[in-house]
């Protein structure tokens, strides 16, 4: 019973710690997979608009536009895209 008492603070604790570091790096996995898409995103709309001045397709890079096609993916570059033509 002795052992018991002794120990039992510990696994709590550990339990404890356990669960504060879930919270906190769910969110921080977010965040990097929403930065990492967001230069990915910023990367594609330079692509666009280094081959797309031929055919008069350009898109402002901003970091509000990267930040949406990061969001968005593949389908966030089409909408720009559709925006910028027809606007």
């Amino acid at each position: 019973m002795n052992f018991l008492i002794t120990i039992l603070p510990y696994i709590v604790s550990i339990i404890i710690l356990y669960v504060i570091l879930k919270l906190v790096l769910v969110p921080f996995k977010i965040i990097i997979k929403i930065v990492i898409n967001s230069i990915l995103g910023g990367l594609a709309i330079l692509l666009i608009n280094y081959f797309g001045t031929d055919y008069g397709l350009s898109i402002g890079l901003n970091i509000f536009t990267s930040v949406f096609v990061g969001l968005t993916g593949l389908p966030g570059v089409l909408i720009l895209l559709l925006l910028s033509y027809f606007f």
